[in-house]
């Protein structure tokens, strides 16, 4: 093993909403037991895109001893998202535009790559 970036989640914190679930690409996050758990470390890539949609800050990105990410484990294991995902904006989805997750006044939102500079610039 080797030491790398990976999602830590805090089982104090977590609700288990399941929120942290769909923006995981790669399948490593579910809800068992009524909490988020990183079932596989290898199918995490460490990016992180989990973390802005937890209303808990529950997870964070740690780094430490952890199998490698398996790429080709991660791209089987992958499962569509559970629940169409929008622009909190315009309401566009991620079929049409790219979308980012952000954290605005302690909500957990997502927003399009058209409505981000208005979003950064006002």
């Amino acid at each position: 093993m080797l030491k790398r970036k990976i999602v830590k989640i805090d089982e104090e914190k977590c609700t288990g909403c399941g929120l942290c679930v769909t923006p995981c690409a790669e399948g490593a996050i579910e809800i068992v037991d009524g909490k988020a758990k990183v079932l596989r470390e290898e199918l995490c890539d460490g990016a992180g895109f989990c973390l802005s949609v937890c209303p808990t800050g529950a997870l964070s990105i740690e780094e430490r001893e952890a199998p490698t990410f398996d790429k080709k484990a991660a791209a089987k294991h992958a499962k569509p998202a559970a629940h169409e995902i929008n622009c909190f904006s315009c309401g566009q989805g991620e079929d049409t535009r790219a979308l980012i997750p952000v954290r605005i006044k302690g909500e957990s939102l997502w927003v399009c790559t058209h409505c981000l500079p208005k979003l950064i610039h006002g």
